[in-house]
C-alpha cells in the first residue's frame, strides 16, 4: 500500500469508534507513554501498540485478515481493529510457520512433527517434508526481515544482540501477562517460544516476552549457534536485487523496494552494503 520502513505515524492516545452501543476503542503503549511521531521501525522496534492499531486501521482490517491467510491464518477471524495487538489466539505452530515466510524470500514453510517411520528391518513407511507456500514477495519480505532485525539490534528483544549473530523477530505480551511470546529466526532457522499456563492466568508482574520467551529462545539459538561449530562462515539474510540502502538520518542503513526509497536519498546497493547491516 506504499509504506515503507521510514513511514511516519504519530503514536498518541486515540479513540475509534467499536460498534453500536460499544464503548470507543482507546488501545494503550505498554509502557503508557506516547512518543508523538515515529517511524514505522521505531513502532516496530519498540512494540508500540497505539501505531500498530493506527495501521490497521489506515489498511482496514479485512485486508489486513486476507494477508494473514496467506501466512496460514484462519481467513475468518473477526474484523476489529485489536487484532493488531493480538485479540485472536493462534497455535505456536501456525505463528513459528507464518513467520518462516521472513527469511525465506516470502515463502512460508509448514512444519511437521515426524520426519520418517520405519518398520524393524529399516523400510520407510513414512516420509514428511516440509510444505512451502507462498506468501508474500521476495522484497517484502526481506524489508520485514531487515524491519525484524532492529527489534533484536536495539528494540525489545535487545538481549539476543548478545549472540553476535544475524538474528531477527517480535516479541509478544498479552494483557494481564497471561501469554510470553518470542518468535525469531536466522537465516536458516525459524524459532518460536510461547510460555503460558493450560487456562488463562497471569504468568506474573513484568512478564513479558522479553523477560519470560526470550531467554529461552536465546539458549536454544545459543546451542544451535554452536552446535554449527563454525562463526567464520556466518550465514546472511540475501538482499533480491531490487531492494537498495540508503542511511537515514538516525544513522540506519534502511532496505527499500527500489523506488519507494525517500526522494533524493543517496542510495547503495546491496552489493557494498556492510553484512553488520
Amino acid at each position: 500500500r506504499g509504506y515503507t520502513p521510514a513511514s511516519i505515524f504519530v503514536d498518541a492516545p486515540i479513540s475509534l469508534p467499536a460498534g453500536p452501543n460499544q464503548p470507543p476503542y482507546e488501545p494503550l503503549n505498554y509502557d503508557r507513554t506516547y512518543e508523538g511521531p515515529v517511524t514505522m521501525r521505531r513502532a516496530l522496534e519498540d512494540s508500540r501498540n497505539v501505531p500498530a492499531v493506527k495501521a490497521l486501521a489506515e489498511l482496514g482490517p479485512e485486508s489486513v485478515i486476507q494477508v494473514a491467510a496467506r501466512f496460514g491464518l484462519p481467513p475468518n477471524m473477526p474484523p476489529y481493529l485489536s487484532l493488531a495487538l493480538g485479540s485472536v489466539e493462534e497455535t505456536l505452530w501456525d505463528m513459528t510457520s507464518a513467520y518462516s515466510a521472513f527469511p525465506n524470500q516470502g515463502v512460508r514453510m509448514r512444519p511437521y512433527s515426524v520426519v520418517s517411520v520405519a518398520d524393524r528391518e529399516g523400510n520407510v513407511l513414512e516420509e514428511n517434508r516440509p510444505e512451502p507456500h507462498e506468501a508474500i514477495r521476495a522484497d517484502t519480505a526481506f524489508v520485514m526481515t531487515n524491519l525484524l532485525r532492529g527489534v533484536v539490534q536495539r528494540g525489545t528483544a535487545a538481549a539476543a544482540a548478545s549472540l553476535d549473530w544475524p538474528l531477527a523477530g517480535k516479541t509478544g505480551t498479552m494483557d494481564e501477562y497471561t501469554d510470553a511470546w518470542f518468535i525469531g529466526f536466522d537465516p536458516n532457522i525459524t524459532v518460536g517460544v510461547w510460555i503460558g499456563y493450560d487456562e488463562k492466568k497471569p504468568l506474573g508482574r513484568n512478564e513479558t516476552g522479553a523477560q519470560a520467551a526470550l531467554p529461552v529462545w536465546m539458549d536454544f539459538m545459543k546451542a544451535f549457534i554452536d552446535q554449527r561449530g563454525d562463526r567464520q562462515n556466518v550465514p546472511q539474510f540475501e538482499a533480491p536485487g531490487n531492494i537498495v540502502f540508503v542511511t537515514l538520518d538516525s544513522g540506519i542503513n534502511e532496505a527499500f523496494i527500489s523506488g519507494t526509497e525517500p526522494e533524493g536519498a543517496a542510495v547503495l546497493p546491496p552489493a557494498v552494503v556492510p553484512a553488520s547491516q
